[in-house]
């Protein structure tokens, strides 16, 4: 509320439950000069370390925020304070066990950056290998624990007593985000990612990865190789070393795409402050704090996605949406399908180099979320990535299009897919599985026709909404029943017509009898018809 949200607060109901002055939401109105990114940026700000880390990672739901948020939300990477070096000292000696001068030659007490997790100094090991030490945070564990308990109250909260917790399950995206945290605060988790990277980068000459040194690594310390270079947010400096920004673009570009398409494991967060550019045009990936994860079948949509907006098909794109498992209703397939017809006719005169992927990518995400489409947070976090990588590449050459980077690999990948050794690989996969089936389809047969025999065997049969079609029939055959009563009701009619013109010319006893048979017959048939037509209205179904 002191930054400007006690309007949103009452509308949401929330004020209701809370003892809260009304004046206190008037004094509001000197923040609202402010716009709402930046009011929800100083309030994250103030509420610290976990509420930072929130916002950051609320920036990578451009699917769900508008870019005025995400623009403020991106800027908490860099608004930690750093924390005193006395407490530096204190958490490495308690977590290698050996004083900093004994540990280290040279440790610079000046941080190189702070984070809301932890901070970086830039330090020398006894072998005289320059290195780049991440200190925790102290008493961050703690602070952090106590604010997931209060956002879990929150959620509670407001999946109780809202209407929007209804919709999107609060409580479950704090348990994810506590998961997120807890990984996080341990460094040895950063540590595996970045040998993982280093393993599967060996093959590019180009791409340089740090060394972990796990002899000075710990759950609260993280020791990495320092890497040497320029840093690509320095343009003015990269600028006078003569670099080839062509070639880094596509060095970079390249490098992300197979790391998403080839290996399902990314770099999250490739923005300049995390490369360094060598003088010989080799680049090298940093901070592998935040990655993503792609499992072979999210690969595979992804894939089908990608190939979608490369060749302008619609139907490959809702197919992808489709293969998320999220979507039940065929009706909505199409209705979706005509609005992405649409969205690529906006883009299908536009060269290929005027394409931006991350930009289609949202717009896609945002028509499956108008039909709730629950969109995976893979996907998420991987748009966020390529619309970072997409930005980057631009500025060192706006005449590059990542598309042209990804198309070929996409293909190539495309065709593995289907490859004799892909579909060699299924078959041993799945090979217990078929021996399983070859030995227990005998027994299942034998059993169904034991069961066929009992005298009180019955087969279920369930059609889809039986109940619908019956009334369908019900009303056309109630329709074709009084046009026939209607039809025979005129039959009738004339029939007794004609039998009174008879009657009139026989003699005057015989007459008068005939008419009385002929009266009753046709108030008969007049109660008969009434009958009918009761019967049809009674059933509801005309």
């Amino acid at each position: 509320m002191k930054h400007g949200f006690g309007t949103l607060l009452d509308q949401l109901g929330i004020l209701n439950y809370v003892n809260i002055k009304k004046k206190i939401i008037d004094k509001e109105e000197k923040k609202k000069q402010l716009s709402n990114g930046e009011r929800l940026r100083l309030a994250l700000e103030e509420l610290g370390p976990t509420f930072i880390k929130l916002g950051q990672i609320m920036s990578t739901r451009s699917d769900l925020m508008p870019s005025s948020i995400i623009n403020e939300l991106e800027k908490l990477h860099d608004s930690a304070l750093p924390f005193p070096f006395e407490e530096v000292k204190n958490r490495i000696e308690y977590e290698l066990g050996e004083k900093v001068e004994d540990i280290f030659i040279e440790f610079n007490e000046e941080p190189l950056a702070a984070a809301s997790i932890g901070q970086v100094h830039l330090a020398r090991i006894k072998g005289g290998q320059r290195v780049v030490v991440k200190i925790q945070r102290p008493r961050i564990e703690a602070k952090i624990e106590e604010d997931i308990n209060i956002l879990k109250d929150l959620a509670w909260f407001i999946d109780n007593h809202t209407k929007y917790g209804k919709l999107y399950e609060f409580s479950t995206m704090v348990k994810e985000f506590q998961k997120t945290l807890k990984d996080e605060l341990d460094f040895r988790t950063e540590g595996e990612h970045t040998e993982k990277f280093k393993r599967n980068l060996s093959k590019n000459k180009n791409i340089v990865v740090p060394s972990v040194y796990w002899d000075y690594t710990t759950r609260c310390v993280l020791t990495l190789e320092y890497i040497e270079g320029t840093s690509l947010s320095d343009y003015e400096a990269l600028k006078n070393q003569n670099i080839d920004f062509k070639l880094i673009a596509r060095t970079i570009s390249k490098s992300i795409f197979e790391q998403i398409l080839k290996d399902g494991f990314y770099h999250g967060d490739p923005h300049p402050g995390n490369i360094k550019v060598f003088p010989d045009n080799k680049i090298a990936f940093l901070d592998f704090g935040m990655v993503g994860i792609l499992r072979e079948e999210r690969k595979k949509q992804f894939l089908k996605m990608l190939l979608g907006i490369a060749f302008k098909n619609s139907k490959l794109i809702v197919q992808a949406i489709m293969d998320l498992g999220a979507m039940t209703k065929r009706s909505d397939a199409k209705k979706l399908q005509y609005e992405i017809d649409n969205l690529r006719d906006e883009y299908i005169e536009l060269p290929i180099n005027q394409i931006k992927l991350g930009e289609i990518f949202n717009k896609i995400f945002n028509l499956s979320f108008k039909y709730d489409i629950r969109i995976p947070h893979e996907f998420t976090m991987l748009v966020k990535t390529l619309a970072t990588m997409e930005g980057v590449v631009e500025k060192l050459d706006p005449e590059l299009n990542i598309l042209e980077i990804a198309e070929p690999i996409a293909k190539k990948l495309m065709f593995k897919v289907f490859s004799p050794e892909t579909i060699k690989d299924y078959i041993k996969e799945g090979i217990f599985d078929y021996g399983n089936l070859i030995k227990e389809f005998p027994d299942i047969i034998l059993n169904f026709f034991r069961k066929m025999e009992d005298e009180d065997y019955t087969l279920n049969f369930k059609l889809k909404s039986i109940d619908d079609i019956l009334k369908r029939f019900d009303r056309i055959s109630n329709k074709i029943s009084f046009s026939i009563a209607l039809l025979s009701l005129s039959i009738i009619i004339a029939g007794f017509i004609i039998g009174f013109a008879m009657a009139a010319t026989v003699e005057t006893e015989a007459y008068i009898f005939n008419l009385s048979i002929l009266k009753i017959g046709l108030i008969a048939a007049v109660l008969m018809y009434l009958w009918l037509i009761f019967s049809i209205f009674r059933t509801g179904r005309f």
